[in-house]
């Protein structure tokens, strides 16, 4: 009831309703998209040798596109170029000091930035797009393309760039005109997009046999499970104190208050499982186009589900948590921000031990946060390779999908309790006297 009733509550506020029913128009949009051919392929005969031959990078990439990569849709690309320019840039700023210092000049900074990004995202899907016109043709055998040759691979590239550019866009729309981050929902609406036919897929296995109800009410409490992990750990931190000491500046005294510098257990996100993903799969979707015996061995050998594929997926997972929350979190200028505005640690002195001491717990967190993302991403794996479970919310998916959802929630949650608190006070202000 209380659902329903937050629900009823979003529509009798306008805007918010406009924001809302703004950001469900152009998700309608990127999904009615997603089913649009590029033009000059045979989309079904692709779609069904792709499926067939592209293994776990092929299951994996087109997770993040909706089905559309599969389908070879004007949104092939999906939304990636533009996630890979992000965190080409999001490097960049430590490797490169003068992308660092633009990042530090606010808001002007971040627009140059965010339009650098734009222009490396163009880049980065001309580029895969002229490589995947490439690909296509060359599987001569399969006759996938009508008309071979230059105008195919430009028109290819073209088509595809541009899906790639109205996706950016239409995430740029949403976060600024509807509610939540446009790009987190774009991916987030792909992903959901393939629940009703895992939903289904499962029912037919049901009733064929080939899964008992028991198993897969055992699977359902399971995913329940899954899901309120990984809200819990999500919304997990370490808060360490910090107490500001007090500054008097003429009649006035500043500072005194105390308050937290919160730590999240999982600073990287989701970063550690896509670049693990992506670099381990990667042979072994190159390899399942190789008719070679040996070759295919070493491709099931890493593939999900096999006891190298877990050790080396565990591993990655680890080195990159380390790598990403290295790169993205300076307990140095964290020290030296605190102690230039008068902010120290109780029992830790200011500056180098300050810093050390954030070092120190910083990566205890980051350990066991690499430990929920080995145990969330490798528990589905294991459900698919060994009882063949139709568990197409994989771990990724299922940290993307949650992490989303919290967030949009929230920015939701937020709108109403500022329109509460306006009412409230709109119905208790005192008038003054009048004359």
């Amino acid at each position: 009831m209380r659902l329903i009733e937050s629900i009823r509550n979003i529509f009798k506020i306008p805007e918010l309703k406009v924001r809302v029913l703004f950001t469900l128009t152009l998700l309608i949009v990127y999904r009615i998209g997603a089913h649009i051919p590029t033009p000059g392929i045979n989309s079904e005969a692709l779609s069904k040798f792709l499926t067939e031959k592209g293994g776990a990078l092929m299951g994996f990439f087109d997770m993040f596109s909706g089905g559309a990569l599969s389908r070879v849709t004007i949104f092939a690309l999906g939304i990636m170029p533009y996630i890979s320019a992000s965190i080409i840039f999001q490097l960049l700023t430590v490797v490169i000091p003068a992308i660092g210092r633009l990042a530090k000049e606010g808001e002007a900074g971040r627009k140059k930035i965010v339009k650098y990004t734009r222009y490396a995202t163009v880049v980065i899907a001309a580029i895969q797009s002229f490589g995947i016109a490439m690909g296509i043709e060359g599987m001569s055998e399969g006759g996938f393309v009508q008309n071979p040759g230059w105008s195919f691979r430009l028109l290819t590239m073209i088509t595809l760039t541009s899906g790639t550019a109205f996706l950016m866009w239409l995430g740029e729309q949403i976060t600024e005109r509807g509610i939540g981050n446009g790009i987190s929902l774009i991916i987030f609406a792909g992903i959901v997009a393939r629940f009703p036919n895992a939903i289904f897929s499962t029912f037919n296995l049901v009733r064929a046999g080939e899964l008992s109800i028991f198993f897969v009410l055992i699977l359902v409490v399971m995913m329940v499970a899954i899901v309120g992990g990984i809200i819990f750990m999500e919304r997990g931190q370490r808060k360490i104190p910090v107490q500001y000491a007090r500054r008097v500046v003429g009649r006035k005294v500043f500072g005194g208050q105390s308050t937290h510098l919160p730590l999240k257990i999982n600073t990287s996100g989701v970063i550690p499982p896509i670049f693990a993903s992506s670099i381990i799969m990667f042979p072994a979707t190159v390899a399942g186009f190789i008719s070679i015996p040996w070759v295919q061995g070493i491709a099931k050998q890493l593939s999900p589900g096999t006891t190298i594929y877990t050790i080396m997926y565990v591993g990655m997972i680890f080195f990159f948590s380390y790598f990403y929350t290295a790169v993205v979190f300076n307990p140095v200028d964290i020290a030296d921000n605190l102690q230039k505005h008068g902010g120290f640690i109780p029992g830790i002195r200011p500056g180098q031990k300050t810093s050390e001491y954030i070092y120190r717990v910083l990566t205890r967190l980051t350990f066991v946060g690499a430990i929920y993302l080995s145990v969330v991403c490798v528990m589905p794996e294991l459900l698919i390779s060994r009882f063949n479970v139709p568990f197409y919310f994989g771990g990724t998916s299922l940290l993307i999908a949650v992490g989303v959802a919290l967030d949009t929630v929230s920015q939701i949650e937020s709108h109403l309790v500022t329109r509460s608190y306006e009412g409230f006070l709109r119905k208790g202000r005192l008038k003054g006297r009048k004359g």
